[in-house]
């Protein structure tokens, strides 16, 4: 683990001194130079993170110790980091989100938005359909509309995996009023859960 993260830190040293000399040796365009430079030191700055908290885990560090480092919460920093055992089969869980749920929650979003119950209600895993029909959910929204008026904007989704499903969260700005959409996924892309939260209850 030491020289693994020894190894990524001199990758890291190397890929700094490329972007502090690019307007000493490149004559063309350094400003584009620039931003792939650093695009790139981005990824793997990442991974140095990632194999940071790894070497502190094992060198006995708790996940709120590790939390506070980051300055997010200790469920936060095991949810991004952590390697949770499945109790069902003793192997390490999935602990990467649906590729698609962030393109996936952006679009369930705009169709309530635009008032397609159907189309909302037609991505229903069996057990939702069994509880939320379409004509539900335009009460629902119709609910919220009547709380805090009409829906403006949303947000950046923040996705999570959470053993089978995935689970996103997406501010929505309604001109009164501001609350968090959170949809859950199954790997089919059907959603397994959806519900419209108060930003205090979405923690």
């Amino acid at each position: 683990m030491t020289d693994s993260l020894t190894s990524m830190l001199g990758t890291l040293r190397n890929d700094l001194d490329a972007i502090l000399a690019v307007p000493v040796l490149d004559s063309g365009d350094e400003l584009l130079t620039t931003v792939r430079l650093t695009s790139d030191l981005q990824g793997r700055s990442a991974d140095i993170v990632a194999a940071a908290v790894q070497r502190a885990r094992a060198g006995g560090r708790t996940w709120q110790q590790i939390g506070d480092a980051l300055g997010i919460s200790r469920q936060a920093a095991f949810q991004r980091f952590g390697k949770p055992i499945d109790p069902r089969t003793g192997e390490a869980m999935n602990t990467t989100p649906l590729p698609e749920a962030t393109a996936l929650a952006e679009t369930v979003i705009d169709d309530l938005a635009r008032s397609r119950w159907n189309e909302v209600a037609a991505r229903f895993d069996a057990t939702m359909a069994e509880k939320l029909n379409a004509d539900g959910l335009a009460a629902a929204w119709a609910q919220i509309i009547g709380t805090a008026g009409a829906y403006e904007h949303r947000g950046d989704v923040d996705t999570i995996r959470a053993a089978d499903l995935t689970i996103t969260n997406t501010p929505l700005v309604f001109e009164a009023g501001d609350f968090v959409a959170r949809i859950t996924f199954r790997d089919d892309q059907r959603i397994a859960g959806l519900f419209i939260l108060p930003p205090e209850l979405a923690k």
